[in-house]
């Protein structure tokens, strides 16, 4: 055997079905489409449609809660690109720079709901930003340089109890019933093991 002697199973590489190159082909003509009309193009969207009855999705009520009309959209920005600004004079770095500084600054468009300040690139100028949010490498470059972060989100109110699952696990730790403590799957490996030398044991009796 030599390695150009080695080759797939047979059927396991097949030719890819080129459909549309006429009938003797087999997938010519509407290659595989069916008809004319909606579902022989591209983006159909029928699977819902009743024949112009209320359609199920629509006729069963609504429930839970989703969050999309009330959430904050935020710009994001680099510190690499803020102190480009800085370099090139668009931003004045002696005063705090907020959204409105970096929209004059043509970092963005607009401000949206605030910016978030991210870490990549380098900061090299000491500056005072006042942000909606920020991620901690951006805050670890600012301070580097000299400069101060202010977020202007509110804080997260922390729990002063667990709720739900975490409450759950805090009374049974608190009962000394930890279930983390227990392996998986059968018996502890001690008690596994005794239980293999008394089998060990009977089997032993029953030769004698």
């Amino acid at each position: 055997m030599k390695l150009n002697q080695i080759a797939d199973r047979p059927g396991a590489r097949k030719n890819r079905l080129r459909i549309g190159r006429g009938i003797g082909s087999g997938m010519g003509k509407t290659g595989g489409r069916g008809g004319k009309g909606q579902t022989a193009r591209t983006g159909v969207r029928i699977k819902g449609f009743e024949g112009g009855q209320m359609p199920l999705h629509r006729r069963l009520p609504k429930r839970g809660f989703r969050n999309t009309p009330f959430t904050v959209k935020l710009n994001e920005t680099n510190v690499g690109k803020v102190q480009a600004a800085i370099d090139a004079g668009r931003i004045d770095s002696k005063n705090p720079v907020d959204a409105a500084a970096m929209v004059k600054a043509g970092l963005m468009r607009r401000a949206k709901g605030g910016v978030k300040l991210l870490g990549d690139g380098e900061l090299k100028s000491k500056v005072d930003f006042v942000v909606f949010r920020a991620s901690k490498s951006a805050v670890a470059a600012v301070e580097k340089a000299g400069g101060t972060v202010k977020i202007l989100a509110p804080a997260k109110d922390v729990d002063a109890e667990p709720k739900g699952k975490n409450k759950r696990m805090a009374l049974e730790a608190a009962k000394g019933g930890d279930k983390g403590g227990k392996p998986k799957g059968g018996k502890p490996k001690a008690e596994a093991a005794e239980g293999g030398e008394v089998k060990a044991d009977a089997v032993a009796k029953d030769a004698e």
